[in-house]
């Protein structure tokens, strides 16, 4: 054909052998990864992009082969060396576009250094990362990057975490704070005992998150590979019709096979067959690197049709801190210092908000914490020991009411809409009441606004009291509030809800909101840091920020188009496509086998373009 192009003759006598045996090069050698993928999909009983284009140059090969033997008729080792050419370079375009889209996911695991400043017996020693073990204490420079999730022993600096949470501000890091491996160190010196490395690190946890989230399908991808399989399908069987239809309308068999080939190349549903794979695989690296986590992608697209959030307060809208504000004695025989020590001996043994508001006055006010025993918690309703061999209960409203008593009346001075109530019993009497304040996240207000602009309604779910609920429900304008509401009633008001025909996410902290995450349609877990273990959640937000409800939302809805944008291009390219390449144009117009590869390929490419214009929209950090 060149020699055509260009009006010279070279040939001679048996070059059709010599085109033979360089075809069958081609044929075999670049042909081989089609060829082998026609064997792995006949095996999976999944027929695709592989069996048509193995299909199309064994035809074009074993055809042009009979032609070199005798048979009459013009061979296609020129359609079968484009053809194979193209779509050899349309494969590696995609996997080039494919590789990229993990990259994301690599500059997270490149955040670990390989040597790591260890202090052992009073010196620094440096070692292996991978010798690095749990209790081990490390020495972070300025600069340098913190090698595993530990707590500050000594040391103050910024510490950058964007990263790992998308938090944009460096966040100030002292003794006993949280840092997280793979944050870069500012301007001070830390020194930071190893509580999770290897395997047990919040990095780990997460890259193989995003893997798992990555490799599973949602019912989206379920929808786009059984098109696909009966695309495939339809274009052997177009293939087959259209090369019978011309054969036996009078064209030669050239014209038939070449009619054939051109429609099973130009219809591969390779475009749909990476259409929403590749917005999964980089929706759930960038969502990582937000702070977004994703462990059930359905739940994630599903996200688009929510109606009904319910916020747990505490620690989401709220920040969680409970400040003391008031020691209030009730009996002659405590002084308000004595109450907090018998409180907090108690409160030692809890990981709950209230328990750390209490061990942060008692330090503030330098008393003795004194020793405790036969520690019980409750959900819900308080924590109950011995102390100084005194039967010590310290509970909220919730206690009374489960043992049938009568709620003690809460003294005037208290705010009932502001505050929460936590009253002190020794020995069955009641002698002393502790107040705690929360206050509400900058965001909070910002976040709910934006819901109600999405036309999804807002509830406030807490364990507080009714005033409580009612003033903060009002102050962010949020649609309702549901008081008084142990962890265990959750999910019946998540169900109920439900029932009404919302569709419902629940956002709480993933451990005592268990049974109410895995109830909803998508479950959202919050927690700063290293808490990344809520395993009933669908969804987990690195950043407690509500604000961050949004984003995810947002992002959701921008991944579902992106999806259903590859979706429509797919199918309508082959729509288009299809005709085209049997022919039904001729004789004004007939695509070429080699211009229908290259015009699959660049439907592929376009996929991935569009694909990689996903991006998560940043809100205005108010942390």
């Amino acid at each position: 054909m060149i020699q055509e192009w260009a009006g010279i003759d070279l040939r001679f006598p048996g070059d059709q052998y010599l085109l033979l045996a360089l075809s069958s090069i081609v044929y075999f050698y670049g042909g081989w990864p089609f060829l082998n993928g026609l064997v792995g999909e006949l095996k999976s009983k999944t027929p695709g992009m592989m069996t048509l284009v193995a299909v199309a140059i064994t035809t074009a090969y074993v055809y042009s082969v009979a032609v070199v033997i005798g048979l009459e008729g013009m061979d296609f080792f020129w359609e079968l060396a484009t053809l194979i050419d193209i779509m050899l370079i349309g494969h590696w375009l995609e996997m080039k576009s494919q590789m990229a889209a993990s990259q994301a996911l690599e500059s997270l695991i490149a955040l670990l250094p390989s040597i790591v400043h260890v202090e052992r017996d009073k010196q620094v020693t440096d070692i292996p990362l991978k010798d690095l073990r749990k209790g081990d204490i490390l020495l972070v420079k300025p600069g340098e990057k913190v090698a595993a999730d530990g707590s500050v022993i000594e040391g103050s600096s910024h510490v950058n975490e964007s990263m790992l949470t998308g938090e944009s501000i460096p966040a100030q890091k002292q003794k006993d704070d949280k840092v997280i491996g793979g944050a870069i160190n500012g301007d001070g010196i830390l020194k930071v005992r190893v509580t999770g490395a290897g395997d047990d690190s919040y990095l780990n946890k997460v890259i193989n998150m995003v893997k798992t989230a990555q490799s599973a399908k949602s019912n989206t991808q379920n929808l786009a590979d059984k098109v696909a399989g009966w695309l495939t399908l339809i274009s052997i069987t177009v293939g087959v019709v259209t090369f019978i239809l011309w054969y036996t309308s009078g064209q030669n068999l050239a014209f038939a096979l070449e009619r054939m080939v051109t429609v099973m190349v130009t219809s591969c549903p390779h475009a749909l067959g990476v259409a929403i794979p590749l917005v999964i695989a980089i929706s759930t690296t960038l969502s990582a690197t937000h702070g977004l986590l994703i462990r059930n992608r359905t739940a994630f697209e599903n996200a688009r049709k929510l109606t009904t959030i319910i916020f747990d307060k505490t620690g989401t809208l709220t920040t969680g801190s409970h400040e003391i504000q008031q020691i209030i004695p009730t009996s002659n025989e405590f002084s308000s210092s004595q109450i907090l020590q018998y409180a907090a001996a108690l409160q030692q043994n809890s990981e709950h908000h209230l328990a750390h508001g209490v061990i942060r006055e008692l330090k503030r006010r330098g008393l003795e914490l004194w020793a405790s025993t036969d520690f019980n918690y409750k959900q819900g309703i308080g924590v109950s020991g011995v102390v100084n061999s005194k039967k010590v209960v310290a509970a909220g409203p919730n206690y009374f009411t489960r043992e049938n008593m009568p709620v003690p009346t809460i003294p005037e001075e208290v705010d009932q809409a502001t505050d929460t109530v936590n009253f002190i019993m020794i020995n069955g009497e009641v002698v002393g009441v502790i107040t705690f304040a929360d206050s509400i996240r900058e965001s909070a207000a910002q976040a709910i606004l934006e819901l109600k602009k999405m036309n999804i309604k807002s509830f406030l779910l807490t364990g507080d009291n009714e005033k409580i609920a009612q003033s903060v429900s009002q102050k962010l304008k949020m649609d309702g509030y549901l008081a008084n509401v142990l962890p265990h009633e959750k999910q019946e008001k998540v169900k109920e809800l439900q029932n009404k025909g919302e569709i419902v996410a629940m956002t709480g902290d993933g451990v005592n909101d268990a049974p109410a995450l895995a109830q909803a349609d998508v479950g959202i877990a919050v927690g700063s840091g290293t808490d990344v273990a809520a395993e009933t959640a669908d969804i987990i937000l690195v950043n407690s920020d509500p604000m961050d409800v949004v984003q995810m939302i947002t992002f959701g809805r921008a991944t579902y188009r992106k999806m259903v944008q590859n979706l429509a291009w797919a199918i309508g390219y082959n729509l288009l496509a299809i005709p085209l390449a049997a022919g039904v144009l001729y004789p004004s117009f007939m695509l070429s086998p080699a211009m229908g590869a290259v015009l699959m390929s660049a439907s592929t490419i376009v996929v991935a373009i569009n694909a990689k214009l996903l991006r998560v929209k940043p809100h205005m950090s108010t942390k």
